[in-house]
């Protein structure tokens, strides 16, 4: 038996996970990564303390899987997208990584929608400029910091730049610098024209030669070896950007599937031939299988806004119950089952790591009153992630015919109580997976195609991947959960006019 590991680094994990070659998961590590904010919209990373809890996660793994190393055949990556991840001539890194939740660059993509860069950028790339996109956040060196782009050799992904210190070979990866406005979707290649419409020329030889998510793009070196417990010599795919790595561990394989995410982010998508060009949806991007693209609506407004609450609202229930050897996500699922939906009037906007609404907007509770409680306010959080994606899937659903059902990944797909609430509030059925790291899992279907295992993606989700259950919609909650949704968004537009007044 061949065993294949994928390395995952999302917004505040760094995970590790081997598998053998018919997706079963042997073992995981995990370990948090420390966000450093310097400033208020901030989120930054020491890009050397990442490595080495990313070579910690690797050597955990092995020592739990007990498996043999030298049986592991392949070795990939997932990682966030957007930010940024800067290197110099030696290696070092240029400047503190940047993550996708960093909006010091708001101001660039208002900017360039105002003076016309957007439109012409739209023609080439078929994508709204995000703030945390890497060209804004070049442009925001360009501007407040030249020095940092001069000392820069390559310009990398979080995953590229963690493949980069196993292997010592630089690459890019479509699935990433295509999301990043850094790449002509129309020719599927760098461009200077686009370039320079950001004023960002003098990067294009800072940008690492580009490669497919299951391309070969080196093996483990020495120096990784003695770091990571990997053996030197293992082939190492190029990996992809995590939406992709959990939409093809969620057998995104073809046009009829649709993929939600709720991490961190907020992840909606879907694949198709072509690129959708109307301008109803933000992002296009190349997908991990070559000919299709990736057609996704996303924010960092998902999950990671109950870590928040539980961290400052709930911590003694947490700490107790750790102690006790149980889980907070026991209790919030509890309390969130025991309030209906009609005896909870609060509005939640998940906005407090960004949004999909507007660059400088927050999180809110609207609707507060002295009857209410913090479990009111919880089941406020749980509702408002859901109607931030159901906001980004209706805008997917202009564009292609409703699915049978949706697939559901990230930490809320563990929770019955919220995949039912998602199920309710989008009225379509909703597959949850085989419980495993599914963005570590992606990454292994790159590294088994690259060393021979799978003949391809479709062979690869044909092994590996299994729908363990699906909720269905319940109709008595259609009309209860319209009329919260439409709440929802009143509270959206009216606030609209007002963020600019909170940007410190």
């Amino acid at each position: 038996m061949k065993y294949l590991m994928g390395i995952d680094n999302g917004g505040t994990f760094s995970k590790a996970a081997l598998f053998d070659e018919n997706g079963r998961q042997i073992a995981k590590a995990s370990a948090p990564t420390v966000t450093l904010t310097p400033k208020p919209g901030y989120t930054e990373r020491d890009m050397e303390a990442l490595w080495r809890v990313n070579a910690q996660v690797i050597r955990e793994a092995v020592a739990k899987s007990g498996v043999d190393p030298a049986c592991i055949a392949g070795v990939s990556f997932s990682g966030h997208g957007k930010g940024l991840y800067l290197v110099a001539e030696d290696g070092s890194p240029a400047a503190p990584g940047i993550l996708s939740t960093d909006a010091r660059a708001w101001a660039y993509p208002k900017r360039w929608l105002s003076d016309g860069t957007a439109e012409k950028v739209y023609a080439k790339t078929f994508q709204t400029i995000l703030a945390c996109q890497p060209v804004s956040l070049l442009a925001w060196f360009r501007d407040h910091q030249p020095e940092v782009l001069r000392r820069t050799r390559y310009i990398f992904s979080v995953k590229d730049y963690i493949r980069y210190r196993l292997t010592g070979e630089a690459y890019g990866e479509y699935t990433d610098f295509s999301g990043g406005n850094l790449v002509n979707l129309t020719t599927q290649s760098y461009d200077r024209e686009l370039l320079a419409c950001f004023g960002l020329e003098g990067i294009y030889d800072k940008l690492p030669p580009l490669r497919h998510a299951a391309d070969l793009c080196g093996t483990v070196t020495q120096q990784a070896s003695r770091e990571t417990g990997l053996p030197a010599g293992i082939p190492v795919a190029a990996g992809m950007f995590d939406v992709d790595a959990c939409g093809i561990a969620s057998g995104l394989v073809s046009e009829r599937e649709m993929c939600m995410v709720a991490g961190t982010w907020s992840i909606n998508e879907f694949i198709c031939r072509h690129p959708v060009t109307n301008g109803t949806v933000d992002l296009n991007s190349m997908y991990c299988i070559p000919g299709y693209y990736l057609v996704e609506e996303s924010s960092p407004t998902s999950a990671g806004n109950l870590e928040w609450f539980i961290r400052h609202l709930l911590r003694n229930e947490k700490e107790q119950l750790e102690a006790a050897g149980t889980s907070i996500y026991d209790l919030t699922n509890a309390k969130v089952a025991a309030i209906e939906p009609q005896d909870c009037n609060i509005v939640f906007l998940p906005f407090l790591n960004g949004s999909n609404e507007d660059p400088l907007a927050k999180g809110t509770f609207v609707g507060l009153t002295a009857f209410h409680n913090q479990w009111h306010m919880l089941r406020a959080v749980y509702e408002g992630i859901v109607f931030s994606h159901l906001t980004h899937v209706k805008k997917l659903l202009r564009n292609r015919e409703q699915p049978a059902s949706i697939r559901l990944a990230g930490g809320a797909a563990n929770s019955p109580v919220w995949v039912q609430m998602f199920a309710d509030a989008l009225q379509i059925p909703v597959d949850t997976m085989e419980d495993k790291e599914l963005g570590a899992q992606g990454a292994a279907i790159a590294a088994g195609i690259a060393a021979g295992l799978y003949r391809d993606y479709e062979d690869a989700v044909r092994r590996t991947t299994r729908i363990t259950g699906t909720t269905e919609p319940r109709a008595e909650y259609r009309a209860i959960y319209e009329e919260k949704y439409a709440t929802y968004r009143k509270v959206v537009d009216c606030l609209s006019s007002a963020w600019d007044r909170f940007q410190n």
